[in-house]
């Protein structure tokens, strides 16, 4: 009986992955658009960053210029790879969207169902990452393809392993920071002001816009305390071989320790909130 239970189960979470992974399928052009045109601004970014570093070399003596330890080319590198650090780890839409559900009443279709609304959306989010990313590969290949000339090679087995840790650590770690903002739906109606001030903060403090290594005290360690970093700084640094070695599964070890914090913040939001929840709307 418990084999056929498990047995069950696994069917079920399989078709309600398979049933959203043909949702994010369902407008495939528009999706491929949508995807691509996210590509567009890496060129701004890049020349930038080469206007930046331009001005540096012009106003030194050195022939080359660099910036809290990055050339232009460790620089291009950097954003290319946080880049898909954040590829992973942002969850559009995520939050408004539970909001909403909770506002409008939806959320009571998981109470009367045998449905668990956290694995539920984590697998719809594993459905919509998989979608993006075959439509995604072939123009990340060609970009990184082309910078290739800005790496200096592929890093050693053990930070490679680290690296895509890291990446799946990165998803996991943005899908349930933006659920737990969701999830205070249940005892604020409207958090549109709330999230725009986390996606602002998000987009600086995971280190997408710039390194954090260029932050100055003691805001540096401010941010090393916080789990933002690890969205889409970390991945990066770990890849260019800016976290010494030493630290590195003692970095992913902290990574684990937020993730299961932010696990059982989410469940203990959830549990509390339908504890209130009087099932307006919907």
């Amino acid at each position: 009986m418990f084999t056929a239970t498990i047995h069950n189960r696994l069917t079920g979470w399989w078709m309600v992955f398979r049933i959203a992974l043909e949702e994010r399928l369902a407008y495939r052009g528009d999706f491929a658009l949508g995807t691509l045109m996210r590509f567009l601004p890496m060129i701004t970014q890049i020349f930038l960053w080469w206007a930046i570093f331009q001005s540096i070399e012009a106003s030194s003596a050195t022939s080359e210029s660099r910036l809290v330890g990055y050339s232009f080319q460790d620089m291009v590198a950097y954003y290319l790879l946080s880049m898909l650090g954040r590829a992973f780890s942002s969850m559009p839409g995520l939050a408004s969207t539970v909001a909403k559900q909770i506002r409008e009443g939806e959320i009571k279709k998981y109470i009367v169902q045998p449905i668990d609304m956290v694995g539920f959306m984590l697998l719809g989010r594993v459905a919509h990452k998989i979608a993006y990313y075959t439509i995604a590969t072939i123009p990340f290949a060609l970009v990184f393809f082309l910078c290739r000339g800005f790496f200096s090679g592929w890093p050693p087995a053990s930070v490679l392993i680290g690296f895509l840790l890291s990446l799946i650590f990165a998803f996991l770690l943005g899908y349930f920071l933006d659920l737990c903002i969701g999830l205070i739906g249940f005892w604020f109606l409207e958090v549109s002001s709330l999230l725009f001030v986390y996606m602002l903060l998000n987009f600086f403090l995971s280190g997408h816009m710039f390194p954090l290594d260029l932050l100055p005290e003691p805001w540096h360690t401010c941010v090393e305390y916080l789990p933002f970093k690890y969205l889409a700084y970390f991945p990066a640094a770990v890849f260019l071989g800016k976290v010494d070695p030493s630290q590195l599964w003692f970095e992913l070890g902290i990574e684990f320790l937020w993730l299961l914090g932010l696990i059982g913040l989410a469940r203990l939001l959830y549990a509390r909130g339908l504890e209130r929840y009087s099932g307006y709307g919907g």
